[in-house]
């Protein structure tokens, strides 16, 4: 199979959605964006749950729907989680994911029960019944059931939005866990930036009823033009490397424009971490300081400056090596020690937030 989802879609009305989107053959791909955004009417679409004239949806060399044709939703290999789980309350959780397995004929089936169980977490859970687990027990249930049914795509329509934040805590590591193991790309509508910030690989921005942008979620929320339509408050996603274990209790994290050191970590060198740098944690100076308490000091080049929510703030915007970086600043200080688009700053980086 080549390529990823292409999706094409216009409706007409009071929430007119004009949709052109192409989504990559790996990875999480989040959609967010406002309610009536087209959030989900993108992911019933792509199943075929909902018929739109006019609309082109390919999934690799799979065309599932154009002008002259429409493959069913039963046909279109894929699983689609919503946001209640909607297990049948009768049978037992085992029972529920054999369920979602029977119809795909044992040679074409990618994944055995045990293997998902396992990786969800659910194995001791198979003989009770819906009613004694817990909101996120169920949807983890949920989740297996639609990897048993073999998908070749994931949709996923806010399937934490109905748990508690300790519920929502305790699914996420399970959610990551999917893409680590498997193969499967998976499109995942949310709101919730938490969730896009720790999982996400690709973002997509809805708004209007229109893709604002889409693209990698590292370059997406670094990127000064769309300032205002941020996920989370203000900063940048990190992918690092855990490189080496210090020691005097620290922890390196490698990264395409350096390293930052943290405190000890307990994964094993070469785990990936995505980390989080909020701009209000970030501090500049033209020259390197002689004397700081900081871990963490970064060469950058000022690439833009903007202005803040808050008019007595600015936004900086940073190049620390392939990296961008964002640090949000008294707009007095930046007049004052001349900080310009194009000047070198030392940049120290006061929190890091690892993630995952």
């Amino acid at each position: 199979m080549s390529g990823g989802l292409r999706l094409r879609f216009r409706t007409g009305g009071a929430h007119a959605l004009d949709i052109d989107l192409d989504l990559p053959r790996h990875g999480i791909s989040a959609l967010t964006g406002s309610s009536g955004s087209g959030k989900t009417t993108c992911l019933r679409v792509i199943a075929g749950l909902e018929r739109i004239a006019g609309a082109h949806v390919a999934f690799g060399d799979a065309v599932w729907q154009d002008g002259a044709r429409f493959v069913p939703p039963h046909r279109r290999a894929l699983g689609y989680v919503f946001q209640e789980p909607s297990l049948f309350a009768h049978l037992t959780v085992r029972a529920n994911l054999e369920f979602g397995q029977q119809r795909v004929a044992p040679r074409e089936r990618l994944f055995d029960l045990g293997q998902v169980a396992g990786l969800l977490g659910i194995a001791g859970l198979l003989g009770r019944r819906p009613d004694l687990l817990s909101g996120g027990e169920r949807q983890r249930v949920a989740i297996a059931r639609a990897l048993l049914a073999s998908p070749r795509l994931l949709l996923m329509d806010e399937p934490l939005a109905a748990l508690d934040p300790a519920r929502k805590q305790e699914i996420l590591p399970y959610l990551e866990r999917l893409h680590d193991a498997l193969s499967i790309p998976i499109v995942y509508v949310s709101h919730a930036a938490d969730e896009v910030a720790r999982l996400a690989h690709h973002l997509v921005l809805l708004d209007g009823g229109k893709v604002r942008a889409s693209g990698p979620l590292t370059q997406l929320v670094a990127d000064a033009t769309l300032t205002g339509m941020h996920l989370h408050e203000t900063g940048v996603m990190l992918d690092t490397v855990l490189a080496e274990h210090e020691d005097d209790g620290l922890s390196r994290l490698d990264f395409a424009g350096g390293a930052l050191r943290i405190g000890r970590r307990p994964e094993p060198l070469g785990t990936r971490m995505r980390c989080r740098i909020l701009a209000r944690d970030v501090s500049l100076a033209l020259a390197r300081p002689v004397a700081s308490t900081a871990l963490n000091l970064l060469a950058a080049r000022v690439t833009a400056v903007a202005a803040a929510a808050d008019a007595g703030q600015v936004l900086v915007f940073l190049q620390a090596g392939f990296v961008a970086l964002q640090a949000l600043v008294a707009a007095r200080s930046v007049r004052e020690v001349g900080i310009e688009p194009g000047c070198s700053v030392w940049v120290q980086v006061n929190v890091v937030t690892v993630l995952r």
